[in-house]
């Protein structure tokens, strides 16, 4: 994991855990410091602003996540279809696990906040890019069919989180994902995003 001073450590998992539990509105800078000790001023070093501190706690939560799947997008296999399968897989575990549900959902009850929202999106826009990057590879070597690789990345995104991420943010369903549950819901999506990004002469050779 990214290392970070204790201090800095400390502010973002009392930050966190209040914000969980209380929301936005009701965290105050004042409360996380007398949790965590020291002076507001020590949480203003670290962080520009209470909307600074939240997104990065967000962030935070998803940080073992980044770092563990961008190397694998970047040495990742020269077959689409083993890259893909496990990025897949990895992706929509995560995206679908209890924490980042609940992550998910605060960040939408409090996306419209001083522009939290816009934070966010564009720190999880930069990790996507490694996505794209990837598909851009795999297009320009023919494995898959020349496209928009951004608009595509957002495609396989979709494709993945269709059929259980919103069950789960709405709390549809109670219960987490099964390993097998994400392995098949996984496969299903990947077969259908390779099927429309496929070259021409492999689709050809199926009609």
């Amino acid at each position: 994991m990214k290392k970070r001073d204790a201090k800095r450590q400390a502010i973002l998992d009392t930050a966190y855990r209040l914000f969980q539990a209380q929301g936005f509105d009701q965290t105050s800078v004042s409360e996380i410091t007398a949790q965590v000790g020291g002076s507001k001023a020590t949480i203003y070093s670290h962080f520009p602003s209470k909307e600074e501190l939240f997104v990065e706690c967000m962030m935070a939560a998803t940080e073992d996540y980044i770092l563990s799947i961008i190397p694998s997008l970047e040495t990742a296999e020269a077959d689409p279809e083993v890259a893909l399968r496990d990025y897949g897989r990895r992706f929509l575990g995560y995206v679908c696990s209890p924490d980042i549900v609940a992550v998910q959902r605060l960040l939408i009850a409090e996306a419209n906040r001083f522009g939290i929202g816009k934070l966010f999106y564009d720190k999880v826009t930069a990790m996507r890019a490694h996505v794209s990057a990837l598909l851009s590879r795999f297009m320009a070597s023919g494995t898959l069919r020349s496209d928009d690789p951004q608009v595509a990345a957002e495609y396989l995104r979709a494709m993945l989180e269709a059929e259980y991420l919103e069950q789960l943010l709405f709390c549809a369903r109670e219960t987490a994902l099964s390993e097998d549950e994400i392995a098949a819901a996984s496969e299903r999506a990947i077969s259908t995003f390779l099927r429309a990004y496929a070259p021409a002469a492999s689709v050809a050779e199926t009609h």
